[in-house]
């Protein structure tokens, strides 16, 4: 649909200031001076990892997906919003002779209130939220979550079942108070082969069965809407992928997307989330999602963002209604409902600045500017996940992060190797590992 002019500010646009919300969890969120440059995309197949790939952004221009709002500088804001959660327009605001024009490629709600950014942004997204959260969760309030202790950031794609297990027992020793252990990517034999192990994981069965003897949670991570070429399902099953539809290049291969309008596809989908269920697994981190949101040729003739909520609540169907979906990757509106935790932010990283330059990629300062200001989301659509805790004595500025974390409601895990905590990377740790709050800031 093309952009159309839907509104316009007089004001002196030096004294404007804008805030831009971002399509999915990576990409980046904030408030910028009008003659700020706000974070775009390094290069295409950034764009299509972490940006909305359908509308690159004109230089000169702001643009939010689904949330734009201005401030004018005489105490008011203005704000274009998305009608739901199922409609997620892109939303522009470009100068013209003084004024400040607003466009966007699908309807929008404009409101105007008076006071801070702030307060405008917490109100907006509780409106939003509520015919969704009341339709689909039952009920508006968000039980605590309670700490983890992830793999990733310690092990990354080398992670072994002795791994969980040396750090589970580490953690009750040291009373971390980890209360589910995530095993992150690495114990599967490729990207879409969910039930098949890495030969050089080990065991998942007895990675689970430890946890879960230990009277703690179990939680999985998977792509459960990416399909690398060097999969069998990619092999053996290409009636079950969305027809020209690129997911970028991750894992050194091309990826593909899973069709969840095919039939025997979405049952697939389903079996794998009900097989990691049988093994008492109850928490599914559910990476790299804004897959089953891009565009592409499907079995069934529905819009990419339907397709999407649709592999949500497949996944749900097979996970079980009380198993914890935790979204990242993520598109940010359309996840409302169908998510009970949310990563905010881009991955964090041992260093403060991200090696392309660009904030949506894995850095502390991406981490940190984007999840700070996505905190209004906590307790009004799901639990925010700010990236784990990771202090271990070569992470830069880990004071700093501590700090951050310290200053959110969301989610609190563990992901170093407890082994390599010193005395203050142990202790800040134990201090900061604590059930969410409950209630919205």
């Amino acid at each position: 649909m093309p952009f159309a002019d839907i509104g316009e500010i007089r004001c002196r646009p030096h004294e404007a200031r804008v805030f831009e919300h971002g399509w999915q969890s990576w990409s980046p969120t904030g408030r910028y001076r009008w003659n700020d440059a706000p974070p775009r995309p390094a290069d295409g197949t950034i764009q299509i990892l972490a940006y909305r790939p359908e509308t690159p952004v004109p230089a000169g221009t702001f643009q939010g997906e689904g949330l734009l709002a201005i401030e004018p500088g005489d105490g008011s804001v203005e704000l274009w919003s998305a009608p739901d959660p199922c409609t997620v327009p892109s939303i522009r605001v470009r100068e013209e002779q003084g004024r400040l024009v607003v466009s966007a490629d699908g309807p929008v709600r404009h409101h105007r209130t008076e006071g801070d950014l702030g307060r405008a942004l917490r109100d907006w997204a509780g409106a939003l939220a509520a015919p969704m959260i009341g339709s689909v969760i039952g009920s508006r309030a968000f039980a605590p979550v309670p700490p983890m202790w992830c793999t990733w950031y310690g092990y990354w794609g080398k992670v072994t079942d002795a791994d969980v297990i040396d750090n589970l027992e580490l953690s009750e020793r040291h009373g971390l108070g980890a209360d589910m252990f995530l095993i992150d990517d690495g114990y599967e034999s490729e990207i879409g082969d969910w039930l098949e192990g890495r030969p050089g994981f080990g065991s998942l069965e007895r990675a689970v069965d430890a946890v879960r003897g230990a009277g703690r949670r179990a939680g999985i991570w998977t792509a459960p809407f990416l399909v690398g070429h060097r999969s069998r399902i990619f092999r053996e099953h290409p009636d079950w992928l969305a027809g020209g539809a690129y997911a970028g290049r991750m894992w050194d291969q091309d990826l593909a997307v899973l069709d969840v309008t095919h039939p025997e596809a979405a049952e697939h989908l389903v079996h794998v989330f009900r097989t990691f269920a049988a093994m008492g697994i109850g928490h599914f981190k559910l990476d790299f999602v804004y897959a089953g949101a891009l565009a592409g040729r499907r079995h069934e003739d529905i819009d990419p963002i339907a397709a999407y909520r649709l592999g949500l609540e497949l996944i749900r169907r097979g996970a079980g209604p009380g198993a914890t979906l935790h979204g990242c990757g993520a598109p940010m509106l359309p996840s409302i409902g169908l998510v009970d935790v949310m990563r905010v932010s881009p991955d964090i990283a041992p260093a403060v600045q991200p090696k392309s330059g660009d904030i949506s990629q894995p850095s502390q300062l991406g981490a940190r500017l984007t999840g700070a200001a996505r905190e209004f989301l906590h307790a009004r659509w799901w639990v925010n996940d700010p990236d784990c805790i990771i202090l271990r004595p070569e992470v830069e500025a880990r004071q700093e992060w501590a700090a951050h974390i310290e200053a959110t409601g969301g989610l609190r895990g563990s992901s170093d190797p407890i082994a390599a905590l010193d005395t203050w990377g142990l202790e800040t740790t134990r201090r900061l590992m604590v059930p969410t709050a409950t209630e919205p800031s």
